[in-house]
Parts: structure tokens; sequence; C-alpha cells
């Protein structure tokens, strides 16, 4: 997982409430077998209306999101967080999110800030007003900043510092793997042993 410090890029201000994670990706593309590649299953409904606002060149190439309440509510797909980080999202910013959906996007690397409902509006009267404007979003700061105005965003400080270093579930394992050889080393051979994988 890349490590995160700041996220700077085009903002897409996408209003609505209550967006889960089954409008975030249609339950047809969770068939598939790997955990890349869902870039053309996000919001794939929506996106077949020319006017979306995905569908706009202006938007090309964002990557913060910033939404309304309850945002990956639903289901605990992680698809919905692979579909927003394949299509190009870094951060996404709204005053809710759904528990599970803000969870899997720390493991996965995508930066969910909380921003107040008066800021959220704020936010979306700037990328309105210049469509293509850039969001930054500082992770240690908790900010982020949009044409002239910046806004505070509140994050857990776990997940804030898993981000951070750049630390998933495999790569916090990882930082005792010297205990864990040690421990292996001393265990006992009668011991029930894991058989490495064929190929």
């Amino acid at each position: 997982m890349e490590k995160i410090t700041t996220v700077s890029g085009v903002g897409v201000p996408l209003r609505g409430s209550n967006i889960d994670t089954d409008q975030i990706i249609p339950a047809q593309f969770l068939k598939r077998v790997t955990k890349t590649g869902f870039d053309d299953a996000l919001f794939y409904a929506w996106r077949q209306d020319p006017d979306f606002i995905l569908n706009r060149p202006e938007y090309q190439g964002a990557t913060v999101l910033v939404t309304g309440p309850d945002f990956g509510t639903g289901s605990s797909r992680e698809h919905a967080v692979w579909a927003l980080r394949d299509f190009g999202f870094k951060a996404v910013l709204s005053p809710r999110f759904g528990d599970i959906f803000r969870g899997n996007s720390g493991k996965q690397g995508l930066l969910t800030g909380t921003v107040d409902e008066a800021d959220i509006e704020r936010l979306w009267a700037v990328l309105e007003a210049a469509p293509g404007t850039p969001v930054t979003v500082d992770l240690p700061a908790q900010t982020a900043t949009a044409g002239d105005i910046t806004v505070d965003f509140e994050i857990d400080a776990y997940t804030k510092w898993r981000l951070i270093e750049g630390l998933d579930d495999i790569a916090l394992t990882l930082r005792d793997e010297a205990q864990i050889t040690t421990f292996e080393s001393r265990r006992e051979p009668w011991r029930p042993t894991t058989l490495p994988a064929r190929s």
C-alpha cells in the first residue's frame, strides 16, 4: 500500500446522500476474481447517463470525491473501495460514512475524511463554480483545500497512522516477521504446521 500524506487533484462534487455500496458498484460485478480492474463498474448505472458528472470532460482524472452524508452504507463489499480506487480516487470527503466502508477504505489505502456538512456545501460551491478545480487533502494536518477555502476533516488516529505509514494488514504482520520467525524456530516439532502452497 502506498504511503499517503497529501492527495491533490481534481475534485468531484457528487451531490447526494445515502449513496450505498450497490450504487457505488452493482452486485453483478462482484463475480470477478481479481482485486483490480473495477474502474468500469464504478457508479455503473449512473454512468449510462451521458450527463452524469463523472462523464464530463472537466472531471476526467479526478482524485478527490466530495459527497453527501451516509456514503458507503449498505453491504460490506470491499469491491466498492476497489472500484473507487481503480477509477483513480485517492480520497473521499463526506459528512458521514458507512462504518464497514470506512474500515475497508483505510485497509485498502483510500483516505476517507469526515467533513462537517456545512463545509461540504462550501466545497461543493467552489467545485461547481469552477469545474476542474483541484482539491488538496493534507492528511497530517487533516485539512482539505479547494480554491480559497480550507476545511478540517476527521479521521481516526489509527487509520491515519496506517495510511501515512502505508501499512495494509499484510505489511502490519510483516513488521513482526523477525519475532514470528524466532517463535517458529522454537516451536515444538510435534505441533501442527501449515503446508506450503502447491504451485
